[in-house]
C-alpha cells in the first residue's frame, strides 16, 4: 500500500493526488447548480464562446451551453471530466471537455468571450499562477471578460487557498466589477469581473 502511494505521489504530485481523491467522493464546491454571478452574467450578455478554467463535472460548461453558448471546460482530474461527459450527453448539450493543465500551454484556440473561473486561480500554488494569467490573456477576446470567483486572504484568514488584494490589483486585466461575500458564512470570497487594460 505505501509503495502505490508513492507512486501515485510521484506520478500525481500531492496537489493532483487531493484533488483526484476528492472527487472519488463529492467534493464539497460541486454544487451542481450555476452561481446566480454567472446566470447575471448570462442573462445580459449575447451568446458566443466560453471558457470554463477548473470546470470540475461541468455544471457551468453545461449552463452555458444550454443558454447557447459555445462552452469548453478544461479540468486536470480525469474523473471530473468523464462525469462532466456524462452529464452532458444526458443534458443533451454539445460541450468541448478536456483533460488539462491550465498553467501549461495548451491546444486551446481563443480568443473566448467569457474566460470564467470559480475556485481554481486561488488554489493554484504560487508558482503556477502567472502562467495561468498569461493564458487567460492570451484566450481573451478583446471586448471578452474573465469572471473570477476567489477566497480571499486577510487579516487572520492567511490559511488555506486564496488570495490577497495585493495579488488582484497586480493582475494585468482591468477590474470592472467586485462583490465581496463569503463562502458559506466560513470565508471571505469575492466575485471578480475583468476586460482587458
Amino acid at each position: 500500500m505505501r509503495g502505490l502511494l508513492r507512486r501515485l505521489l510521484s506520478s500525481l504530485g500531492p496537489r493532483r493526488l487531493l484533488f483526484n481523491l476528492w472527487y472519488l467522493f463529492k467534493p464539497p464546491w460541486d454544487t451542481g447548480v450555476s452561481p446566480r454571478e454567472l446566470m447575471e452574467f448570462i442573462e445580459s450578455h449575447p451568446p458566443g464562446r466560453a471558457l470554463d478554467l477548473g470546470c470540475g463535472t461541468g455544471t457551468n460548461v453545461i449552463t452555458l451551453a444550454r443558454h447557447g453558448w459555445e462552452a469548453t471546460g478544461v479540468d486536470f482530474v480525469g474523473r471530473a471530466i468523464r462525469a462532466a461527459r456524462r452529464k452532458a450527453r444526458q443534458a443533451g448539450v454539445d460541450v468541448e471537455l478536456r483533460v488539462g493543465d491550465v498553467t501549461k500551454a495548451s491546444t486551446l484556440a481563443g480568443p473566448y468571450d467569457l474566460v470564467l473561473d470559480l475556485g481554481c486561480f486561488h488554489s493554484l500554488p504560487q508558482e503556477g499562477r502567472q502562467a495561468y494569467i498569461r493564458n487567460v490573456e492570451e484566450l481573451l477576446a478583446p471586448e471578452g471578460t474573465y469572471l473570477l470567483y476567489v477566497f480571499l486572504k486577510t487579516a487572520g484568514n492567511e490559511f488555506g487557498p486564496g488570495v490577497t488584494d495585493a495579488e488582484l490589483a497586480a493582475l494585468p486585466l482591468r477590474l470592472t466589477a467586485r462583490r465581496d461575500g463569503d463562502e458559506r458564512g466560513r470565508r471571505p470570497s469575492a466575485w471578480l469581473t475583468f476586460g482587458r487594460k
